[in-house]
């Protein structure tokens, strides 16, 4: 029964490291998102086929200022 605690507790502090990085990512998300929204964000790609550059704008909620 010993061994099979000491799996439990190992189990236990894998499934508290993995909710833990889960609340950074959701932490890091967040961040971003509140960023997103609060200015305007723009990608510049090439398209890998023809060459041509894509802008892709996102715009949040927030008016953006000049």
């Amino acid at each position: 029964m010993a061994d099979s605690e000491q799996q439990m507790r190992q189990l236990q502090e894998r499934l508290d490291v993995l909710d833990r990085r889960l609340d950074d990512i959701d932490s890091m998300v967040s961040a971003v998102a509140e960023r997103v929204m609060s200015q305007p964000v723009v990608f510049n790609i090439t398209c890998p086929r023809c060459g041509r550059e894509i802008e892709i704008s996102l715009i949040g909620v927030h008016k953006p200022a000049k």
